[in-house]
């Protein structure tokens, strides 16, 4: 790791210090995935759900050419206004940081930048997959996790996408899926894709020890899909229905590539009459909870 591109908050500068355990969490959901003020909200109430379960957040985003592991409540509005941000994968960072600009981090970067500084615990919603009609269009999200010794905590991969070569991507990569309470992944906003788990895992300390076998033998990153609150989930049947005319709006607008995702997502917000917006808050809150007990427990 170079020290030049990376800065730490002053409250991730004494949780290191002191040996805390830290979760790291995203910008891009904040900057880009909800509606303002509830993105700003939201951004709190992940970072306070970490700290009611005594780790420490670490949100993690690009600013003036360098990697700050955990913004201040002033940066963090900065980046839930919006402005002068651009989306910041893998593959954007060393451009980004080199022209000095500023960036909200994807799950990808996010995970990166996280294991390049020794935190083993990253807090999400849904990562992304496989692309729909198109196998070869690949987040970097997974290749990060087959990549990077970290340990994603999220509700499984993004409705939108492709499941089940999603799954089968995770598969070949060697990159465990363990269900948190669960036998069957999560397809973000459904309870259940009906694809199964590698494993199923009732408490943190479970989880650690896998995470820090896996680690030991060679391992590297590592899924844990947390279904979303059973009071908001959307059932299946409705959301592909929405899921299908929403594509179809973006294949004749020629939406496509980064922009598909938001894309979707905002006709899947506008369609349940806001009620995915409720849904990714209460998801993107839990996952940080249980990240931080994770993280925890990984360092007891």
């Amino acid at each position: 790791m170079n020290d030049a591109h990376f800065r730490f908050g002053p409250h991730v500068e004494a949780a290191r210090a002191s040996g805390q355990p830290l979760v790291a969490l995203e910008t891009v959901v904040v900057a880009f995935g909800l509606p303002h003020p509830i993105n700003l909200q939201v951004a709190h109430e992940m970072e306070a759900a970490v700290r009611a379960e005594g780790a420490v957040p670490a949100t993690i985003g690009l600013l003036e050419g360098r990697i700050v592991i955990g913004l201040t409540p002033a940066e963090l509005a900065e980046f839930a206004g919006g402005e002068n941000l651009r989306k910041i994968s893998r593959r954007d960072i060393a451009v980004a940081l080199a022209r000095g600009e500023r960036g909200a981090t994807t799950v990808a970067a996010t995970a990166w930048a996280a294991a390049r500084v020794g935190i083993r615990a990253v807090a999400t919603g849904g990562i992304g997959g496989v692309h729909r009609g198109t196998p070869f269009d690949v987040s970097n999200d997974l290749p990060t996790l087959a990549t990077e010794p970290v340990l994603v905590v999220c509700a499984g991969p993004k409705a939108v996408l492709d499941l089940r070569a999603t799954r089968e991507w995770l598969e070949t990569h060697g990159v465990p899926v363990l269900g948190w309470g669960i036998e069957t992944i999560p397809a973000f906003y459904s309870a259940s894709s009906g694809l199964r788990v590698d494993a199923r895992v009732d408490t943190a300390e479970e989880t650690a020890a896998i995470a820090r076998v896996h680690w030991a033998v060679g391992g590297k990153g590592i899924l844990v899909v947390v279904p979303p609150p059973a009071d908001l989930a959307l059932p299946m049947g409705r959301l592909e229905a929405i899921l299908e005319q929403a594509m179809a709006e973006a294949e004749r607008a020629g939406v496509q590539g980064w922009a598909l995702t938001p894309f979707l997502l905002a006709r899947v917000a506008e369609r349940t009459g806001g009620e995915s917006v409720a849904l990714n808050r209460a998801l993107l809150i839990e996952n940080a909870r249980i990240a931080a007990r994770i993280a925890r427990a990984l360092e007891a």
